[in-house]
């Protein structure tokens, strides 16, 4: 005799089924953060079109899910990916072509069909690991607007959307767009190499891209106006992007000395502020949050960075904020070793921002006396007016003078310049 089920096993079952879908669901999500970028990249350079790309990008993660949900996921699921997303392409393309019968339209469908003439196999063998390099140069080129190669490294190489970009620079999406927009324009009209420059133009490009990679940590790790000190998707994107140029050059040191100092920053992420999202300085934060992972990696990649050769700005920079990390107090923290990296990154990278943080590190050193004395040098050169750090070090240093009328204007001068709600 045949029992019907019960219901609590019906229900058993179905949460079976609910739990494994979860699982691969959970598991396809992991293969899009991983392999986006790269399957974007590839089909930038199969297309030719950076919207093309994009849309077609999407199509083909959007049949992943539908698809591996059922069959489960391919051996090689970025050749799969990168596969579907070229043919759903040609599907877009005729249905354009259908409707608009343009001659450029048609001509680069034929292209497409004939490139697509190559077996499955072959492309299931072949996914190029260098065409995120590719794309990196690209959106990084000197004829892009800076904010315009940043806007550009985010939406491709990071995934983040328009919007996200948007508000992690406090500006109006429709900003944003037309920064992307204007970006894609530029690359297409005046046809800028879809690849890596050749070896004597790598340095002077591979600094663009580092500069990129840098400044949207440093929006990240400081936010420049707003009620947030610190914008963690920024900061944690900038890292994912240093990664990425180290995985790709691993021979360029500074490349890791750029990770190096931004792990090492990070690292005091969640000492940085109170519950309540006020700053914590430097000297009075709890050390036993700064995370420990972070710096030990930073410490290695900046060990081997000054090990392969000269060291650049940013490896001087790293094995600043090294010195701070290796200090399991803020008392015991070696300012004259931070000193006499200043004097090296000064005479590298001439900077009134260096010399201002040169003059906070000489006021630990010597005393706030002398700091505050290379702070009015500063201040008579006119080069950081409007800069808020400029007063707030002055007013400090007034501070710890005793000079309480003179440090009470500096620190107003300072909230009158100040835009991040946090900083004020």
């Amino acid at each position: 005799m045949k029992f019907a089920p019960s219901w609590s096993t019906i229900s058993r079952a179905r949460e079976s089924v609910f739990r494994e879908e979860l699982i691969e669901k959970l598991r396809i999500e992991g293969i899009y953060r991983k392999e986006a970028a790269r399957v974007l990249a590839t089909l930038i350079r199969l297309l030719g079109s950076f919207d093309l790309a994009e849309e077609a990008a999407q199509e083909a993660f959007t049949a992943a899910l539908e698809q591996w949900t059922v069959q489960g996921v391919p051996q090689q699921p970025c050749a799969w990916l990168i596969s579907t997303g070229r043919h759903k392409a040609l599907d877009l393309l005729r249905r354009q072509t259908r409707f608009e019968s343009r001659a450029g339209e048609l001509r680069r469908l034929a292209e497409l069909e004939q490139a697509s003439a190559g077996s499955a196999a072959e492309m299931e063998s072949n996914v190029p690991e260098d065409d995120r390099l590719r794309l990196i140069f690209t959106c990084c080129h000197p004829a892009l607007a800076m904010e315009a190669q940043v806007a550009l490294t985010l939406r491709t190489l990071c995934g983040l959307t328009t919007e996200e970009i948007a508000r992690g620079f406090l500006v109006p999406v429709a900003t944003m767009a037309q920064r992307v927009v204007r970006a894609k324009q530029k690359i297409r009209d005046a046809r800028i190499p879809y690849g890596v420059p050749a070896e004597k133009d790598l340095g002077e490009r591979l600094d663009a891209v580092l500069l990129v990679v840098y400044l949207v940590f440093n929006e990240g790790y400081a936010a420049s106006s707003g009620d947030a000190l610190v914008r963690r998707e920024l900061c944690a994107e900038a890292i994912r992007l240093g990664r990425l140029v180290c995985e790709l050059l691993p021979q360029r040191p500074e490349a890791r000395a750029l990770l190096a100092l931004m792990l090492l920053h990070d690292s005091r992420r969640d000492a940085r502020t109170s519950a309540d999202g006020q700053i914590i300085l430097l000297d009075e934060q709890d050390r036993s949050r700064w995370c420990s992972d972070q710096i030990a990696e930073g410490l290695e990649l900046i060990e081997s960075a000054l090990r392969s050769g000269t060291a650049g700005s940013y490896a001087l920079q790293a094995a600043i904020a090294a010195v701070h990390a290796r200090a399991t107090r803020a008392e015991d923290t070696d300012w004259r070793q931070i000193v006499a990296l200043y004097d090296l990154l000064i005479r590298l990278n001439p900077s009134p921002v260096i010399e201002l943080n040169r003059a906070a590190a000489v006021a630990m050193a010597d005393g706030p006396a002398r700091g505050l004395q290379l702070l009015d040098n500063i201040l008579a050169s006119g080069e950081l007016q409007g800069y808020y750090l400029l007063p707030a070090a002055r007013g400090d240093m007034l501070r710890r003078l005793a000079r309480w009328t003179e440090s009470s204007a500096a620190y107003r001068e300072a909230l009158t310049l100040a835009r991040n709600e946090a900083e004020k």
